[in-house]
């Protein structure tokens, strides 16, 4: 770290719950570069039992709400001390609902996606898919006419992100030796995931093993890279946490409405850059890794597929909410989702890990908050990745 600590004793003790719920469940933590000696005091410690931990995030909200933190300052944390409060309650057996944890971890309400929304999206794609036939199978192949080879993957997702590093920087100014990494991996679970390790620095692994388009290529460079998760925790980590010494900032937990926040950055942000120049640069610089496409073309069905997004949700109020069976959820994915029996049962799994298993919410509502939120004036997709924006801050926004 190229600078000191001096963490407010509340913040320090957030910290402390965060890792030590952690502890409990593999990759709760999504990343932590704060004091090291409190991530080692915990890792050292006897394991928590999350009934007290429980408590202690209810304790903790009543001395937030006292503390002499900014109120803007004190409403955040107390969002994620809910989220905490929630997760840790339901390790320790605490019996609610599907809709009352995701509502408590991500503080949105979720409800089923509207099957006219996604016949609506079916009947777009129906247009822009070439060939004839059933819209399943025009879909797939589509997707293997466009697919990227394995080898070519990393060295054009490195090719664009430099494309998408120098048009963010329109939008803020990145700090000095923010830096990037994409290494390719095989026989994981998920598509591309960013390691964010503190001073700067993301490593984003992608799987090889995932048929991915060219297409594909621009969207997970935009989300894992430029404007996306990179970006904020850069940003965040400069402007909050060094200069400002709001140290909660360097602990990212997957329940907690930060995430949120943070997917609906990701997941938006390409809209925010996009135009029709940057467009025919990025079409460009793929035709020099060898990727030749109509980018605008592969733009719009990609948009079109946007509201199906929702049906990874779905897939969990199916289950857990509404008596489904997993064949009966997979059903529904694989009809509304245009996705291959594999793909559907991957969602299955994803909406009963316990770990994940709320986590869907964060793609489909995050985007569509944060498209509310910032409307027509970029300048509020500069705040949502540099300042502490609450989910009620989204929500109040909506048109």
């Amino acid at each position: 770290m190229t600078y000191g600590y001096g963490v407010a004793d509340v913040v320090e003790r957030y910290l402390t719950l965060g890792l030590q719920l952690g502890r409990h469940v593999d990759g709760l933590v999504d990343s932590y570069f704060g004091p090291p000696e409190l991530a080692e005091a915990a890792s050292a410690a006897d394991l928590v039992p999350p009934a007290a931990l429980a408590a202690d995030a209810e304790a903790l909200a009543g001395e937030v709400a006292s503390s002499d933190l900014e109120p803007g300052r004190r409403a955040w944390l107390a969002d994620q001390i809910r989220g905490v409060r929630v997760y840790a309650g339901m390790l320790a057996g605490d019996e609610i609902t599907y809709s009352d944890e995701i509502e408590g971890c991500y503080g949105v309400r979720p409800e089923l996606g509207s099957e006219a929304a996604y016949a609506a999206a079916h009947e777009e794609l129906d247009e822009l898919l070439p060939g004839s036939g059933p819209l399943f199978d025009r879909s797939e192949a589509w997707r293997k006419e466009q697919a990227v080879p394995a080898e070519r993957m990393v060295p054009a997702l490195l090719a664009v992100a430099d494309v998408l590093r120098a048009r963010t920087r329109s939008l803020i100014e990145l700090p000095d030796g923010e830096e990037l990494t994409i290494e390719e991996v095989h026989d994981e679970p998920w598509w591309a995931f960013n390691y964010y390790q503190g001073n700067l620095r993301s490593h984003v692994v992608m799987n090889s093993d995932v048929q991915t388009d060219v297409g594909d290529i621009v969207t997970l460079a935009a989300h894992e890279a430029y404007p996306g998760h990179h970006t904020e925790r850069v940003a965040k980590e400069q402007r909050l946490v060094r200069e400002r010494g709001m140290w909660e900032e360097a602990i990212q937990l997957v329940p907690t409405p930060q995430s949120l926040v943070s997917e609906g950055i990701a997941e938006y942000g390409l809209e925010v850059l996009l135009d029709e120049e940057l467009e025919e640069e990025l079409e460009a610089t793929l035709a020099t890794q060898g990727l030749h496409t109509d980018l605008r073309h592969a733009r719009a069905i990609d948009r079109a597929r946007k509201p199906l997004r929702a049906i990874g949700l779905d897939t969990g109020l199916l289950i857990h909410e509404h008596g489904a069976s997993a064949d009966e959820a997979k059903a529904h994915f694989q009809q509304w989702g245009l996705a291959t029996p594999e793909r559907a049962a991957s969602s299955v799994r994803f909406a009963t890990d316990p770990t994940w298993r709320a986590y869907a919410i964060t793609y489909s509502a995050g985007r569509a908050l944060c498209a509310g939120y910032v409307g027509d004036d970029p300048t509020r997709f500069a705040t949502l990745l540099t300042e502490q924006v609450r989910v009620s801050d989204l929500l109040a926004a909506q048109p």
